[in-house]
């Protein structure tokens, strides 16, 4: 259940070796996505790197063992309401060796405003009040040997922190950089607050070992790096850094992370270079939130043929919804579910069924030949929104939402919408 592993079983492997300057690997990753994955060498003493790794559907599906996306998305929406029970190993150190800090791991920045170099993939565990665990994926930048600090948005890790900080706690926390694309998949969804996203990726693997740290958190295994640590009361300037929609994030105080103790596999580790804002970010970001909207709105019109949040609007807060509609009106209770299930979504539109939501050119064309402003717009106004968009109305994500019925009315002719086709020979 190593990154390892899951490379090797991919056949779109192309290796590079150093040196790779300072953006240099941040280059590869932009020219090589949703085309090769890409294997660095040599990207420190002891360490490799690798990126891309579940950058197309049919990389995520292959990993999922699902041949569609229905199919993929009810494997994710089932182990998100069935976790399976981690196996913690009793024995683990004598395959690590420890570094003295963190800048002894080869980061590295991805454009040029960016503060440092930094890790993109890390998935952060958190022991929290109660017992609970949370796994999720943070930015984890370092400003010293043994110190971090640490994005938190306000879900389930930012909760704990809140708790604890009230408590005069500090929260233990594991980062895992290097796992397994399953494992960062589940970190990336959102279950509910009690629901361990490890126990996510054990029902999607099959099975996940695990280890626990001396802090009290634990971490999947096996990680090529294992970083130990207490998130503090203490906060420090995070940022600039990009994020999800391609535009430098503001510069925001947040939790600095106090360093224990850093593992590092003795065998070579191979790092996750994860590029924001790239299509592996907005795949791992968006999945499960398309899976939840797809669940939502079959709930409403049954004639669900494909839901896509769109490269457009970067894996996040733009889906096009292709459906058959049975009356007038489906098509609007489809895009109400639609932000029901994502709240962070900003733009819902919804096409007929011949209209592919993969095909922006299509989706165009159905806008307009298909839409009646009079009718087929509305605006549901200040909502919460994503905090990721740079015109929201505060920094709580406050918005105005967009719904748009790109359907053709069903009392007008069918011909007058049919697309001229020429026949093959």
């Amino acid at each position: 259940m190593s990154l390892s592993n899951a490379v090797a079983s991919l056949s779109e492997i192309r290796f590079y070796d150093p040196p790779y300057g300072e953006f240099g690997i941040a280059r590869v990753l932009k020219e090589s996505e949703g085309r090769w994955t890409p294997l660095f060498r040599g990207v420190g003493k002891g360490f490799s790197g690798v990126g891309n790794v579940i950058d197309t559907r049919p990389k995520l599906y292959r990993f999922l063992g699902a041949s569609s996306d229905e199919e993929a998305y009810s494997k994710l929406l089932s182990a998100l309401e069935s976790p399976a029970s981690l196996d913690f190993l009793s024995t683990w150190q004598d395959l690590y060796r420890e570094v003295d800090s963190l800048y002894d791991l080869p980061m590295v920045r991805y454009y040029e405003r960016e503060a440092r170099p930094y890790i993109t993939s890390g998935v952060v565990v958190g022991a929290g009040p109660g017992g609970v665990y949370n796994a999720s994926i943070h930015r984890f930048s370092p400003i010293g040997a043994r110190k971090a600090v640490i994005r938190l948005v306000p879900r389930h890790l930012y909760h704990m922190y809140k708790m604890s900080v009230k408590q005069g706690r500090e929260v233990p926390i594991a980062v895992a950089w290097g796992v397994h694309p399953l494992v960062l998949l589940a970190a990336a969804s959102s279950p509910p607050y009690g629901v361990f996203e490890l126990g996510v990726a054990a029902r999607l693997l099959g099975g996940l070992k695990a280890v626990s740290l001396e802090n009290g958190a634990v971490a999947p295994f096996p990680a090529s790096v294992i970083i130990e640590g207490f998130i503090t009361a203490e906060q420090a300037e995070e940022g600039p850094f990009v994020d999800i929609v391609g535009v430098y994030d503001r510069v925001r105080l947040q939790p600095v992370v106090r360093v224990e103790r850093i593992y590092v596999l003795r065998s070579e580790a191979l790092l996750h270079y994860l590029l924001p804002a790239g299509l592996e970010h907005q795949l791992l970001m968006g999945f499960e939130r398309e899976a939840r909207i797809w669940k939502a709105v079959r709930s409403v019109v049954p004639g669900v043929k494909k839901v896509r949040l769109t490269r457009g609007g970067f894996g996040w807060m733009v889906a096009v919804i292709s459906l058959e509609k049975a009356v007038e009106g489906d098509a609007k209770n489809a895009l109400l579910a639609a932000f029901a299930a994502h709240p962070s979504l900003k733009i819902a539109i919804a096409v007929d069924g011949d209209v592919d939501p993969d095909d922006p050119v299509a989706v165009e064309w159905a806008l307009a030949t298909r839409l009646r402003a009079d009718r087929g717009l509305f605006v549901i106004p200040y909502v919460r929104g994503s905090t990721l968009d740079p015109v929201a109305l505060n920094e709580e994500g406050l918005t105005h939402k967009i719904g748009i019925d790109a359907t053709r009315p069903l009392d007008a002719d069918p011909v007058l919408f049919e697309r001229a086709r020429i026949p093959e020979t």
